[in-house]
């Protein structure tokens, strides 16, 4: 293949706007809000598991807690209306004294019992809550924290596309004068040598494996006309001469 010796190294600028854009697109996948933004949503999702476990605890404590309650007050109730009856004086059989009397005892020990299983309860809902109070707060806290990454992210998405647009301008007007056949054997290079499809001979090294060329070699680069499209012995890339190369 031939080409005009500025068609090659116009080839040059074409693939270092093209390593450009793998830049671009390398620091666009690897921007560190990224793993910011996970390790947050992984935290929040955490924090919010336990959010719920804690307003479920108090929920079912505060229900919990109105039961024994009102137990309690069935207790109270039932003990004051005993009580009523034997003020009133209207029990007078000695054994039916006794037994309400007795009674009486029982459901005032069934009170204290009933009354402190609601201050149990009471301790654990009021705990619940307040647990349910920190961790509310520290999801808030996180999730501003991921706003703020996210924000951060989406900034520098955007300049990185601003720029890849720019590149990939200055890369379509670079190209456009290039003849075809040469364009289209740099892009399949490209794509098969890992982005690099042509590299320039400097200073007897090829840059694109970075490899000195022998002396042979360079004998045949001497002897190539100008226009003649070599490839690297070494890397089989697109070899541009250049007033640098050092023949």
């Amino acid at each position: 293949m031939n080409a005009a010796p500025a068609d090659q190294i116009r080839l040059l600028d074409v693939q270092d706007l093209d390593v450009r854009l793998t830049q671009l697109d390398h620091r666009r996948t690897t921007l560190p809000e990224h793993a910011e933004i996970r390790a947050l949503e992984s935290e929040i999702g955490q924090q919010r598991d336990l959010l719920v476990a804690a307003q479920t605890e108090e929920s079912d404590t505060a229900r919990e807690q109105t039961k024994a309650e009102q137990d309690v007050e069935q207790v109270r109730t039932r003990a004051a209306r005993n009580q009523r009856r034997l003020d009133s004086g209207e029990i007078t059989s000695p054994k039916d004294l006794e037994n309400l009397q007795s009674e009486l005892v029982s459901l005032g020990r069934r009170q204290d019992d009933l009354e402190t299983v609601v201050l149990e309860i009471m301790e654990r809902n009021e705990a619940a809550a307040e647990r349910a109070k920190e961790l509310g707060a520290a999801v808030a806290g996180l999730e501003d924290k991921l706003t703020e990454a996210v924000g951060r992210r989406d900034a520098a998405l955007r300049e990185i596309d601003q720029e890849a647009e720019q590149v990939r301008g200055r890369r379509a007007e670079a190209a456009g004068g290039i003849p075809d056949p040469l364009l289209k054997l740099y892009d399949r290079l490209r794509r098969q040598y890992g982005g690099v499809g042509a590299a320039r001979l400097h200073q007897k090294r090829c840059e694109g494996c970075r490899q000195e060329l022998a002396l042979t070699e360079l004998n045949e680069v001497r002897q190539a006309p100008a226009d003649a499209v070599l490839r690297c012995g070494n890397c089989s890339r697109i070899l541009v001469r250049t007033p640098e190369s050092g023949l």
